[in-house]
Formats: structure tokens, sequence, C-alpha cells
């Protein structure tokens, strides 16, 4: 028998002695993480020296370790905060117990004729898939611990039909009756479903790929509309030049355009019905006429069609023929004292222009994780959809605000109408059916702002997305019945309407939020990784390039798009079939930030000698007024969303469905899909 050695390798990693006990005499190099092999010297050491090493390093190895450890206790003292913090807030939101459903006159402003049963009927579609995936979960558990482990579905099937007298007891039977049942029943329309989904996605992901290489060509090619140099000369040679009539429909930053003060008329379309804000405006109204100002002040009493009907209304005004120019601005927009002279001058030289758009720009767009993803989705609408239509079709929807109209064009067009929530995108396509051309400037902004909260911005986009399906229905006819080109109706049957105002919401929520979950509990029909994956990455990646400060938030951004579906689809499907919530035109509500200085800081001043002696008293009331509405948005009650929620708690069922066949990128998907669901049901993504 060989004698027994005790050997050691003795070195120092990173100014560490480092030991090692070798039981072998013959090993010839040791393996330590970390240090190299250069770093230890082989050899016989003796006792004493060997002890003394020891406690050394067992000191140095104690101080790293209690490094280490109050690291990791920092770690888990974040993690814990964070996670207490966002406990205490689910606890408010289940104490406070206002869901969604809840009709409160203060905050929810759904229209009073609303039918509540069509608007429950889907949140009910969506309950029976998560109970009918919570009994099948459990039942897959089950299966699974008696042993039916199983991984392909060819696996699945080579196991029943080929080893039949495995099935023990009642369970196997009724299990691989169950699995019988998929492969014969529910596999085949489910798959079918399935493909006919993600050819959809292919074919949305290809339009959205060649707007994307049309923005590229615009910048290779230095592509913009450029106005005839004479309308330029003419703007420079002073009043006596190209300054056409122009009306404006806003307050505040309008009054100080840079344009004529004889040849611009600003109207303030007031449709409030509140005293405090009509007041309010009035003041600021009589402190530009006094300044100078060519403005008025419109109240309608008979408050029908929305801001159609206040559009309509406006323009049916007498002075309104002597103008050939209007500009349409929301009341948070702010343009620069530039915006006439940089988009009327597109006009002149150009008679069949009858819109020119400029581009928003928001600014609280950093506000929180909410405004930061809509700024994504808003920055690839303004720069590659309407600045690629625009360039190559002459055609995009009017955004209702921060564009000049042609005032022939309006009323060739049938002027405003107030038959859908969406007026500005009706008066496009009319306007494009006669013949107009539209321009789109991306380099003229115009300051706004996005909703802060998930409440007005879930508004919002139910407007935005059930309008265009009530267009549709309506102006379908008309389209087919138009003189414009084959290519033109396409465009705007397919492209324009179908493919991103139709297939986009329905394959979305489709797809990734009823198939993908289902196809977790009948295995045998599939997707591929690369549609849940790396296409929806790919997509993505794309519409972030045009705010690219904003690729940190790229997952987050892929998961609330996904999130945001239901929203959409209950939209589109209302708009289509004319479901009850399909005629809300609910006012989005914002913080102020773009335009707060035009009303609050008016009773913020003390009153000039100019003014009315009798608004002294009511602008003290109406401060007193502010500060307590003020007050009163701190404590603000967050809602819980029951769709989002009941597809959270359905998309992680799904997920742990998924630990069982070992589907891993199906099973991370989930998982972060339904913790998204979950922070948005929960009212946790905006305002905090």
């Amino acid at each position: 028998m060989a004698p027994s050695f005790d050997w050691w390798a003795k070195g120092s990693h990173k100014g560490t002695p480092v030991v090692v006990k070798m039981e072998n005499p013959n090993w010839s190099m040791v393996e330590l993480e970390g240090p190299s092999e250069d770093d230890f010297l082989i050899g016989n050491t003796p006792t004493g020296p060997r002890e003394k090493a020891r406690g050394k390093n067992a000191k140095q190895l104690t101080w790293v370790l209690l490094l280490k450890a109050h690291r990791a206790a920092g770690c888990l003292t974040s993690i814990g905060t964070t996670l207490v913090s966002l406990g205490a807030a689910i606890r408010r939101r289940l104490a406070a117990g206002r869901t969604d459903a809840d009709n409160d006159t203060e905050t929810d402003n759904t229209s009073p004729n609303e039918n509540k049963t069509v608007k429950t009927r889907f949140y009910n579609c969506i309950k029976v898939f998560l109970w009918l995936s919570l009994l099948l979960l459990g039942f897959e558990v089950a299966a699974y611990f008696k042993g039916w482990h199983f991984g392909a579905p060819n696996l699945q099937l080579q196991y029943i039909f080929t080893a039949p007298f495995a099935v023990r007891d009642f369970f196997d039977w009724i299990y691989a009756r169950w699995v019988l049942i998929r492969v014969e029943y529910l596999a085949p329309p489910l798959q079918f479903l399935a493909n006919v989904c993600i050819i959809l996605f292919l074919i949305q992901s290809i339009d959205r790929l060649v707007l994307c290489l049309g923005c590229f060509w615009i910048r290779f090619k230095k592509i913009k509309p450029i106005p005839k140099q004479d309308a330029i000369a003419d703007l420079e040679s002073g009043e006596e030049g190209f300054f056409p009539m122009v009306y404006q429909q806003s307050i505040g930053a309008v009054c100080t355009l840079d344009w004529p003060k004889s040849k611009i008329l600003v109207q303030v379309l007031d449709d409030s019905d509140d005293p405090t804000t009509q007041l309010l405006i009035k003041e600021e109204v009589l402190k530009w006429q006094q300044e100078g100002a060519n403005i008025v002040y419109r109240h309608r009493v008979i408050r029908d069609g929305y801001k159609a009907g206040n559009l309509k209304s406006a323009m049916s005004c007498s002075y309104v023929k002597d103008y050939e120019f209007v500009a349409i601005f929301d009341a948070d927009f702010q343009p620069n004292p530039d915006f006439l002279k940089r988009t009327v001058p597109h006009f002149k030289g150009n008679d069949d222009v009858g819109l020119v758009q400029a581009r928003w720009s928001f600014v609280n767009k950093d506000e929180n994780l909410l405004t930061r993803l809509q700024n994504i989705n808003l920055a690839f609408h303004f720069e590659v959809e309407q600045q690629v239509n625009g360039v190559f079709i002459n055609f995009f929807g009017f955004n209702g605000t921060a564009g000049v109209w042609r005032i022939k064009a309006l009323e060739e067009s049938g002027g405003w109408l107030e038959r859908t929530t969406v007026e500005d995108m009706d008066i496009a396509v009319r306007a494009h059916l006669q013949g107009w051309k539209f321009l789109f400037l991306n380099d003229v902004e115009c300051q706004c702002e996005v909703p802060e909260s998930y409440e007005a911005y879930r508004k919002q986009q139910h407007r935005w997305h059930s309008g265009p399906m009530q267009l549709f229905r309506l102006c379908l006819p008309d389209i087919i019945r138009s003189k414009i080109s084959i290519w033109k109706k396409f465009n705007m049957i397919f492209l324009f309407f179908l493919l991103r105002k139709l297939i986009l919401p329905f394959y979305s929520f489709t797809l990734f939020c009823i198939i993908l979950p289902m196809t977790m509990f009948v295995p045998e029909a599939q997707l591929p990784a690369w549609v849940v994956c790396y296409i929806p990455a790919t997509m993505s990646f794309l519409n972030i390039l045009p705010a690219p400060k904003s690729f940190p938030f790229i997952v987050p951004y892929l998961l609330f798009e996904n999130t945001m579906s239901v929203t959409k689809f209950n939209a589109m499907i209302s708009g289509l079939f004319q479901l009850g919530s399909a005629y809300e035109w609910v006012v989005t509500k914002k913080s102020g930030r773009s335009s707060e200085g035009d009303l609050v800081s008016l009773v913020e001043k003390e009153p000039k000698q100019h003014q009315r002696a009798e608004s002294e008293p009511n602008l003290d009331e109406l401060k007193a007024d502010i500060q307590e509405e003020e007050k009163g948005r701190k404590k603000k009650h967050n809602r819980i969303y029951t769709k989002e929620l009941a597809l959270a708690f359905l998309l992680l069922t799904a997920s742990a469905r998924s630990l069982l066949s070992a589907q891993g990128i199906h099973f991370y998907f989930l998982l972060f899909q339904g913790i998204s669901f979950l922070l948005v049901g929960l009212d946790l993504i905006g305002e905090q």
C-alpha cells in the first residue's frame, strides 16, 4: 500500500491566502474557483505552519463571508421594503373595494345609457376560462403525481396507445380518456385558430417592417415637405405678404402666435357644465381681449354631438366665411409662436392640400412608467406611421388637434359629423375620398400631455379603438363607390382599417391571452417559440426605435402592449357590432401640466384695474375652490380592474401548468405576462 500524505495547495487570490487539503498525492493540479494554477505552490507542509495558515485563513474567510452576508442583507432589505410597499398598496386597493364596474359620479363619466349587461359579458367569458383553467390545473397536477410525465405530444399518444394495460385505476382511465378527447376534438380546432392568428400576426409584422423601412428611406434621403419659395418670401415680406385669414380654436399660447392680429381669430369653444370653469375661461378671454387679441368665447347650451357638435356649431358662425384656414388645438396643447408660419405656407401653390398635421411632443413623458410607455407608442405613430403615409400616400388619420385645415376641404367633405366618437378620423376619410391630400410635418412639434393615470388612458384607448370600427361600418360603401384609385381603396380598407384597427387588437388578445394559455392545457396544439418570443421582441425593438432613450423599457413595453389588448379588443368588438359602450365619449383626464398657467395663474394674481369690479370677489372664491380641488386630488381613489385581474390569474395558472411539460420559454412569457396583468389590474402602473 502506498504511504499516505497530506498534500496542500498554498497560494493567494485577490490578496487572500487559500489552503486546500489534498488526500491523493498523485493529483498534479488543484481545481479552485478563481485563482490560476500559477498561483499555487504544491508541496508537503509541516504541521506547525499549516495550523497557523489555517487559523489565519479562517479569519479572512470569516470576514469575506460577513461582507457577503452584509451585502445580501442590504439587498434583501431593499426587496423587502419594496414588497412591503407593494403589499400595502394592494391592501389599500382591496380595502377600498372599488372596481371598474362601479359608477362613480366624480371620477367616472361614462354614458348613463350604457347597458351594464353588455359591459360585463366580456368579463364573464374571461371568468369561465379562468375557472376552467384552475380545474384543469388541479387535474393535471394530480395526474403528474400519479406518474403521467409527458414531454412532447407524440410521446403522450405513444404511451396511451401502446400501453393500455398501464391504466391502473379509475383516475388513470379518466385521464386517458381526457387525453383522447384533447387529441381528437380539442387540439385540431385550437391549432387551426392558432395558425390563423399566426398568419395574421406575420402579415401585421410585415406591414410594421415595411413602415420602418419607409421611415428609414425618408431619413436616408432626407425627404420632408417643403413649402414653395414664393410662400416663404411672402412671409418674410411682412403684413402685405402671404398671410391668409386663419382662425384658431384654443386659448393661451395661440394668442401669442406670430401672425398679423388683423388676420387671425381665436375661438374658445367651451363645452363644460361647471360654472367655475366657465367663469375662469371668460376672465382669461377678457384679459386677452384687453391686450388686443381678436378672441371670442363660445359656450353651448345644448351640448349635442360632443366635440364634433362643438366644432360644427363654431364653424356655422357667419364670420367664419371670411377665413380660409382653421387651426385646431385641444385645451392642453401649446403651439410654438412660429406654428402658423411653419404650417400655413405649405398650402400656397398646393391647391389640392387639405390638411397639414404637426407632430405632438409631451411635457410629462417621464412622469411615470405609464407615460414612458405611451411615449414609445406615440413616437412610433407620428414618426413612422404618419410620416410614411404622408410622404408616400398623402393620407393619414387626422389626430384631432395640432393641425391646420383648409376650410374649403372641410365644407366639400360634409363638415364635422357626430356619428362616431372619432370625428377627426371621419373627416379625414371623407376628405381623402374627395381627392384632398394631407401633409405631415415631423419637424413641427406641439407640446401637450399624455394621461398619467391608467383609468384615463384606458378610457382614451377604448374610444380610439371603438370609433374606427364604427366608422368602418359607415364608410365602407362610400369607399367602394368612390372614384379614388384601386390602390388607395385597398390601402384604406385593408391596411388602414382592417389590418391596423381590427386585426391588430384581435390577434394580440386572442393569440397571447387566450390561445397560448389554452395550449398549456391542450399541449397537442402548439405555438412555436418564435411566435411567443422572437417575433414579438423584434417588433417591440422596431417600435422603440423612434424613441431610443426608451430602450431600457423594451420588456415592460412588450408586456404592457399585450395587457392593453384586452381593452382594445373589447373596444373593437363594441364598435364593430354597435354594443352599448361603443358610443361613449369620455373626455381624457390630464394633469394640466402643459396649460396650467393659462387659467390657474389667473386666480393667483391680483385683479387689474381695468377688469370688472364685480369679478374680484368671484376670483377669490375660485381660488378657494381650486385649492379645495387640489386637496381632493391627493386623495385619489384607485380602482381594481376585474378583467385584467381575471386574465392575470388565468396566465399565472397556465404558467404553472407549463412547468409540468418543461416548456421553458412559454413558462417565462406566461409568468411575466401574468404579473403585468396583475400590476395593471391593481392599478399600480399609473400615477404611483
